[in-house]
């Protein structure tokens, strides 16, 4: 039996659609794969392996992302010999059966291979998004490598939250595999003979301070290796103090700040700031967070983009990519407090 590859280029969770549709994102996301295709053909792969996620919305694909999609899917199987593409949980319309799926029609781009069942070839495990009971299966399974979708306990989804023990699937189902590298939790972390490869790149703020995604590497036999996507999007959170000291390291283009204002300054010097680094640096995003209580003596005709404790805290439960949290329960709790 011959291997799945000789040498293969993997990335994971790249959510089509992300932030409402926006043009920004999807652009990203067409940058990205360029990116993979040269680096792929740089390191001299045959191989692509995407490890689930291609769309961030379930029950819906908007046509302009949708168009984007195609492009980008186009783009990889003209480039390698073969992709090998898994759906997540993202891509499946129902979150208990894998019946229908945004990425069904990809089947018919010629050298994609899209397995939406639980398949093991070329001594390489094969598994998508598990559902039901399937989880039960994984201990049976023997091969030198295993790709997935997986939600394993006490992992981090992201740099703030850990996946706790639902009583499912556990790390210790994988003994019978060399290797196990798995999309969904878009932090890149390993533990044991387990790897999160992280997303393809940083996302939302649960992302920010983190630059350590991109894709990895494997040429079979030797260790994976990873390189980060140099152009991705960033997210930082800043002191003023500090942005004011280095703001050429600090607004690189394609960032997202939010900043809080550790200084005493007034609503007019803050909006000043804000609208001069926002036009001399190529920033999409620059929200100055106050620190203390503003005196209410002031101008409100002044436009200034300040951002509640409530908004952060909202923006951060909708970026929990779980099937086990309920992102509207949680921001209902979190109304009620």
């Amino acid at each position: 039996m011959s291997n799945l590859f000789k040498k293969a280029i993997a990335f994971t969770d790249i959510h089509f659609g992300n932030k409402s549709n926006s043009y920004a994102h999807n652009e990203d996301c067409v940058e990205f794969v360029e990116w993979i295709i040269k680096q792929g053909k740089e390191q001299n792969c045959e191989t692509c392996l995407f490890l689930g996620d291609w769309h961030h919305h379930r029950a819906s694909i908007n046509v302009a992302t949708l168009n984007y999609s195609i492009d980008a899917l186009t783009k990889l199987s003209q480039a390698f010999d073969q992709v090998v593409f898994i759906p997540g949980n993202h891509d499946e319309y129902y979150k208990d059966k894998r019946d229908f799926n945004s990425v069904a029609w990809a089947r018919h781009i010629p050298n994609l291979r899209f397995f939406n069942d639980i398949t093991v070839e070329g001594d390489v495990a094969i598994v998508p998004w598990l559902v039901g009971d399937e989880y039960k299966q994984m201990h049976k399974l023997e091969a030198k490598y295993m790709i997935g979708h997986f939600e394993l306990p006490h992992f981090y989804m992201n740099a703030m939250i850990q996946m706790p023990d639902h009583g499912e699937l556990k790390a210790d189902a994988f003994q019978g595999i060399e290797r196990v590298f798995t999309g969904h939790f878009h932090k890149r972390q390993e533990r044991k003979n387990i790897t999160y490869i992280g997303n393809a790149f940083p996302h939302n703020y649960s992302d920010a301070g983190d630059d350590e995604r991109g894709c990895m590497f494997l040429e079979w036999g030797k260790p994976h290796v990873y390189k980060a996507w140099e152009n991705a999007p960033k997210y930082r959170v800043l002191k003023l103090s500090n942005l004011l000291d280095n703001p050429d390291k600090l607004l690189l283009p394609k960032t997202y700040a939010r900043v809080h204002l550790d200084i005493d300054i007034s609503y007019e010097e803050a909006n000043f700031i804000r609208e001069t680094f926002s036009e001399q640096y190529d920033v999409r995003e620059l929200a100055l967070i106050p620190q203390k209580t503003i005196d209410t003596d002031f101008d409100e005709t002044v436009d200034i983009n300040f951002e509640s404790v409530d908004s952060i805290v909202f923006s951060q439960l909708e970026a929990i990519n779980s099937d086990v949290y309920d992102n509207n329960l949680l921001m209902d709790i979190y109304r009620n407090l």
